[in-house]
């Protein structure tokens, strides 16, 4: 049964001039179908230099937003509209408007994990990897970060700037089990432990690396170790031991994001045959979010 319907997806997948994208905390049956696979934003100028005009967009909706932001003239699809990100949606325009008022010196530097129509209130936005670069690019010695306050906390600490962190978190990095983590260093005391900057902060002092997952995939292919403790969603075990298997990784915080887990392959399935639910923003809000989506690959190159 599963093959055939993997069989029918990839089938209608050339007929409607679709590409799949799945992000790396996507379950193992949708990275192993995807034709791409990365974090939010690859994904997102993927989608952008893709030939194909219908985007099959594996992730939560925050993701899909961007790639529309990105790839207007496209079709982009998401399978799960209730696929969503607590910490996307964790900030509002007016809330962001009013903190902006307190500190009106201040250039908001906004996570990609955020909603389209913030974004469009935003001096850049950035990622967990170019977030320090973009701030130190920003022309204003004093920021406003959101929504995650434990990435804003990491950048801060490298920055020399006034920050004015937005008191967002996700969820599922968090609150991740920094015992359980402690008993994996104990199990595999030759391993590396990579841990995304999401984490709290008393994690990050025991990790090797503070990365996101695109520095993770990169720093496992420079790294001479074998073993790797993975501080993030469980779905990027599978990922690096897909690109990796002559490593060995294990999870480590019990971090789990069910959102991410929301997508299934009979869901693929009907967004193909349906060419449904198609993400759509406001032409005004869209144009506004592209300028600070793209100061941001400006600034990064």
């Amino acid at each position: 049964m599963k093959n055939e319907l993997i069989s029918e997806i990839l089938r209608l997948k050339d007929e409607k001039d679709a590409v799949i994208l799945a992000h790396s905390y996507q379950p193992p049956e949708i990275q192993d179908i995807a034709d791409h696979v990365g974090d939010s934003l690859q994904l997102s100028l993927t989608a952008a230099s893709t030939e194909s005009s219908v985007i099959v967009f594996c992730g939560v909706k925050f993701m899909a937003e961007t790639a529309h932001i990105l790839s207007p003239d496209k079709t982009v699809i998401l399978p799960e509209l209730d696929a969503g990100c607590p910490l996307a949606d964790c900030i509002e325009v007016p809330a962001l408007r009013s903190l902006q008022k307190l500190h009106p010196d201040a250039l908001t530097v906004l996570y990609v994990n955020s909603p389209a129509d913030v974004k469009a209130e935003s001096y850049a936005c950035c990622t967990s990897a170019n977030a320090l670069e973009v701030v130190e690019s920003a022309p204003s010695d004093e920021i406003i970060f959101a929504p995650d306050r434990n990435l804003g906390t990491f950048i801060s600490r490298k920055s020399d700037k006034t920050f004015h962190i937005w008191n967002g978190a996700c969820r599922s990095h968090a609150v991740a089990d920094l015992q359980d983590i402690k008993a994996r260093m104990d199990e595999w005391p030759d391993a590396e432990l990579l841990v995304h900057p999401e984490t709290p902060p008393e994690i990050w002092e025991l990790a090797h690396a503070v990365l996101g997952t695109g520095g993770m995939i990169r720093h496992v292919g420079e790294s001479s170790t074998k073993r790797f403790i993975i501080g993030t969603e469980e779905g990027m075990v599978y990922r690096l031991s897909t690109l990796y298997p002559d490593r060995e990784f294990t999870t480590g915080g019990n971090i789990y994001c069910y959102n991410m887990k929301k997508i299934t392959l009979q869901k693929i399935l009907y967004s193909l045959r349906k060419l449904e639910p198609v993400i759509e923003l406001d032409p005004r809000t869209r144009k506004k979010a592209y300028a600070a989506v793209a100061r941001m690959t400006e600034i990064t190159g």
